[in-house]
């Protein structure tokens, strides 16, 4: 082995893995992304279980010449048993269209994130009950 060869080796050792400047880095962009995750799970979860409402009184209704009143009775109904508290019952809509009802359920969900970063994320739920 050469002279030259001996210090091409070293320098390579020498260059070998990651810094703790670095490792810090890496750690602090994971755990950030990891932190967003755990602040938006919730606001995700919540919205499942409006999704379940909505389209739960969609399959109860589809088709069986529902009224309004009916519909918002059972809105009221699954809201109390899934305890949402996003938003209440009068927050979705029921509008009548043609051959049937829309069940819209549309909203805003601020969670905070650090200081005062927050996340804003617009939900938006809809289906059709054909008469």
């Amino acid at each position: 082995m050469s002279l030259n060869d001996l210090e091409k080796w070293r320098n390579k050792r020498q260059q070998a893995g990651m810094t703790t400047l670095g490792l810090v880095i890496l750690l602090i962009f994971v755990g950030l992304f990891a932190f967003a995750g755990i602040r938006l799970t919730p606001v995700y979860l919540n919205y499942m279980k409006i999704v379940g409402v909505v389209d739960g009184v969609g399959q109860e209704f589809d088709g069986q010449g529902a009224t309004r009143a009916a519909i918002r009775n059972s809105i009221v109904r699954r809201f109390d048993v899934d305890s949402v508290s996003v938003i209440t019952a009068k927050d979705v809509k029921v509008t009548a269209v043609d051959g049937g009802f829309e069940v819209a359920a549309t909203y805003p969900h601020k969670s905070p994130f650090i200081a005062n970063i927050s996340f804003v994320v617009d939900f938006d739920k809809r289906t059709l009950i054909r008469r």
